[in-house]
């Protein structure tokens, strides 16, 4: 199946001086009237004025200065174009975090996924991340410099250059042969997040063909990000923990819109910077606090079986198990992520325009 989105309403990124969708901006059409707001309240085409539902009155509540049951003088559906599914804004939606929701709105969708969707979830991350993560620290114990003894005099021992230069292109090497495992974990992830919040079907065989389905186009675009970001961070620190956090949208993009995942990524991030950055900082505090609590433990944990335990087979075993619970203590990480970034996307798609997570799992395919 095509990694491009199906088609429907353009995509918000092209850019158009119109409102959301490529339509003409929310004014007033030529030749009409106004469409009737109230007096001393904002018009459609004022700053300030929201579609129905994403402000005041509150849901159900009538609109000053008309009788009940009257709209306000919005269009039906705020001048957007209909698409099936339930209403595009509406606060029942369990995915998608509506604008007026905000931070209380988000968390709540966010506690909601993982409670949906631990069950697949726990063994998919399991399989695609911690895997990986034991292998290359299993990767790491056994060839890094440190189990290499060095002489009383300090001076480096022969050879020593040559191995560190090997193992440092065998870690890169093992870890970029791993993306790939891991990219079908976040792609069969996010596959599952948004079907059960749909209501559908999604469990561990069918997130596994997914995720392999669309692995090499995310594992692409993951490269193009470690490069940019790692770029960042050689370059100074700041530039590379803006283009952490700038580009962190950028793999729900590709996985919703199959396009341009840089650019719509930085666009979400500076139209609504302190909403996008608030979320992804805690996103990032989570996964921070558990990769630092995984990494003492297992450098705590394998000092007492010394600088090369698999010499024998007892700190071979000791050394194993530190690294295996470590890696384990960081699963719910992944979860923390993979949840908080794709409610995070649903939530600035809903600020773009009228989105629901029925069309959210049409865009998945």
């Amino acid at each position: 199946m095509s990694d491009q989105s199906p088609s429907g309403p353009p995509d918000p990124a092209a850019g158009s001086p119109g409102g959301p969708w490529g339509q003409p901006p929310w004014g007033t059409p030529a030749g009409q009237q106004p469409w009737g707001a109230p007096s001393g309240q904002p018009g459609w085409g004022q700053p300030g004025a929201w579609p129905p539902g994403w402000s005041y009155p509150a849901p159900g509540g009538p609109y000053p200065g008309y009788p009940p049951g009257a709209g306000g003088g919005f269009p039906p559906g705020g001048g957007h174009p209909p698409f099936a599914g339930p209403g595009p804004w509406g606060p029942e939606d369990p995915l998608v975090n509506p604008p007026y929701a905000g931070l209380e709105g988000w968390f709540s969708r966010c506690t909601g996924a993982v409670r949906r969707s631990w069950r697949p979830l726990l063994p998919l991350m399991l399989l695609t991340q911690v895997v990986p993560a034991v292998a290359v620290s299993l990767l790491s114990l056994g060839m890094g410099p440190d189990a290499t003894v060095l002489p009383a005099d300090g001076s480096l021992p022969e050879g020593y250059l040559s191995d560190l230069v090997i193992y440092g292109v065998s870690v890169f090497l093992v870890a970029l042969a791993l993306g790939v495992v891991q990219g079908i974990g976040w792609a069969g992830g996010t596959w599952v997040v948004t079907r059960q919040a749909a209501g559908q079907p999604a469990d561990l065989p069918g997130a596994l063909r997914y995720g392999a389905r669309r692995c090499l186009g995310l594992w692409g675009w993951m490269l193009v990000l470690g490069v940019l970001i790692g770029v960042g961070f050689c370059l100074c620190l700041l530039p590379g923990i803006y283009l952490a956090f700038a580009l962190a949208l950028a793999g729900p993009v590709y996985l919703f819109e199959g396009q341009n995942p840089v650019g719509r990524s930085f666009r979400m991030f500076h139209d609504r910077l302190g909403m996008v950055l608030g979320r992804v900082a805690l996103v990032a505090l989570a996964v921070f606090l558990g990769s630092v609590l995984g990494s003492v433990v297992e450098s705590v944990g394998t000092v007492p079986f010394g600088t090369d335990p698999f010499t024998a087979p007892g700190t071979a075993v000791g050394a194993v198990a530190v690294i295996l619970v470590s890696a384990v203590l960081v699963l719910p990480v992944y979860l923390v992520q993979l949840v908080g970034l794709v409610v995070t996307y649903a939530e600035q798609r809903a600020q773009e325009g009228p989105v629901n997570v029925t069309r959210l799992v049409a865009e998945l395919g």
